[in-house]
Formats: structure tokens, C-alpha cells, sequence
């Protein structure tokens, strides 16, 4: 079996090589020749595989890919889904319990928001989380204290206001699911940043998911439309984000359990 390994081109730091080689080298103990190609590579070529394994967000070029003929995991519109948070929290509305998010008005370029800022503070509280809606490893994702920050923050980058979940200040759970079931999950902690990502220093550990935190986690992915995802959820067990191609080398190093062969299996169960 032969399939493509969709990445991007400009993401070459040493966690994302470690990540596209372990994948490949997972392939192949699955009888499957992975292929990597860039997003720029694949910008002027097409591909001939059993299917593509899509470790990107380069959304466009997946449903691309799809229009012509090619099987791609996750679809184009499931990665559309996880990857804009304002669409995340929509999506997900009523299926899962999530913070209390505001999705903010469209705006073309940097607008005074003023009236928009009062009423979501009147709402959420301060503090309060900025999000915008799109970033991986907690960039882009501020805790802000008062009106001035929040507007601080504001360019014409969609973004959303979210309430801010004190008992998780610095503290989530990282749940992995794969063709519905969680495969594992860790706990994450921070003890001097209110964002719990590795990337931000960070300590991870595993966790034993509650049934039903598995069964929200499971229901989120679903919902989304994801073979496969990582799902973050908050003290509550409140669903934070998800993830459509989360860092499975995180997860391996904490927990031992590799998510690479069960994506491998449900993929070729699929096709």
C-alpha cells in the first residue's frame, strides 16, 4: 500500500522532523510506503496514492486534493473545523460542554471594538482569554486582566473571547482518540503560565481518563468529523480545543503508547 504524507513546508524545527520520521517509519511497519510531500511541492503536482495522510492545515490544498480523487486524512472539512476555534465552539454547540465562548463580529482590518469588548466583559468576567482563531501550541492565546489588553490584542485576525476557567489555571488533560476510542491521554501542568502546552514549559504525565471524559472526547471528534484528534479538556471536563493532528511524539514520550499504528490500522479499515 503507498500513500502520501501531506506536511508543511516550512515547519522544519527538529520536533516536527522527529514527528514526519517516526511517522513514516510507523508506516512501513504497517506494510504502508509513505511518501512525504510538502504543501509547496504539492502546490503544482498531483498525487497518485491509496490515500494521503494529511499532517497539515493547509486546508485549500486538501480539498484540492479530495476534488481530485485522492482519500485524505482527516477530510479537508474536518481539519477546516479543529483548526478555526471560533468554528470549533460553534460546531460542537450543544454535543459537548465547553468554557463559555463569544465568537467575535468580522471585521476586514483593525476596528475599535469598544462596544463589543463592554458586553463580552459583562458576560465572561475578567480575566478573560483571547483567542485567536487560528494557532498551535498555545501561541496567539493571551489571559488578559482588562479591557485595554483585550483590545491590545485585536487586528483584523478572527479571534474569540473565552471565560476563564480558574481551577485550570496552567492545567489540562490531553485526551487521543483514534477511530473512536481513546487510544491514551496525559495530564498537562504549568506551574507559571495559565497554558499548559509543552511547548510553553509545560510537564506532562499520564492520566487515566473518567468514562466520561472519554465519551465527550470521543463525541468530539465525531462531531468534527476527525478519523483521529486530541482532544483538550478543562478542570469540569469542559472541552477546550481540538486538535486534528496533535504532536503524537508528546504523547509517546509520556505515556509509552504510540497513536501512529492505530491511525495506520483505522485508515486502512477505512479504505
Amino acid at each position: 500500500m503507498k500513500a502520501i504524507l501531506v506536511i508543511n513546508h516550512f515547519l522544519t524545527a527538529p520536533k516536527f522532523t522527529a514527528l514526519y520520521s517516526h511517522l513514516v517509519l510507523a508506516a512501513k511497519k504497517e506494510s504502508i510506503e509513505l511518501e512525504t510531500k510538502t504543501n509547496l511541492e504539492l502546490a503544482t503536482e498531483s498525487v497518485r496514492a491509496d490515500f494521503v495522510l494529511f499532517w497539515d492545515k493547509d486546508t485549500r490544498l486538501a480539498r484540492r486534493l479530495e476534488k481530485e480523487g485522492a482519500t485524505v486524512f482527516n477530510s479537508a472539512g474536518s481539519i477546516e473545523l479543529a483548526d478555526d476555534k471560533a468554528k470549533t465552539y460553534i460546531e460542537l454547540l450543544p454535543a459537548v460542554e465547553q468554557p463559555k465562548t463569544l465568537v467575535a463580529p468580522l471585521i476586514y482590518d483593525k476596528r475599535d471594538l469598544g462596544e463589543f469588548i463592554a458586553a463580552a466583559v459583562g458576560i465572561l468576567g475578567l480575566p478573560l482569554v483571547f483567542k485567536e482563531c487560528f494557532g498551535s501550541f498555545g501561541q496567539q492565546v493571551y489571559l488578559c486582566e482588562s479591557t485595554r489588553q483585550i483590545a491590545e490584542h485585536i487586528s483584523e485576525r478572527p479571534f474569540v473571547l473565552q471565560e476563564f476557567v480558574k481551577d485550570s489555571f496552567g492545567h489540562d488533560i490531553r485526551l487521543q482518540v483514534v477511530g473512536g476510542e481513546v487510544v491514551a491521554a496525559m495530564e498537562r501542568e504549568n506551574k507559571t503560565d495559565f497554558r499548559s502546552n509543552i511547548t510553553n514549559g509545560g510537564t506532562m504525565k499520564p492520566y487515566s481518563p473518567t468514562a466520561f471524559q472519554t465519551e465527550t472526547a470521543v463525541k468530539a471528534c465525531r462531531t468534527l468529523g476527525l478519523l483521529f484528534g486530541g482532544v483538550d479538556m478543562l478542570s469540569g471536563d469542559l472541552v477546550c480545543e481540538v486538535n486534528s493532528n496533535a504532536h503524537i511524539i508528546n504523547l509517546l514520550n509520556c505515556t509509552g503508547i504510540d497513536a501512529a499504528p492505530y491511525i495506520f490500522r483505522k485508515i486502512k479499515e477505512k479504505l
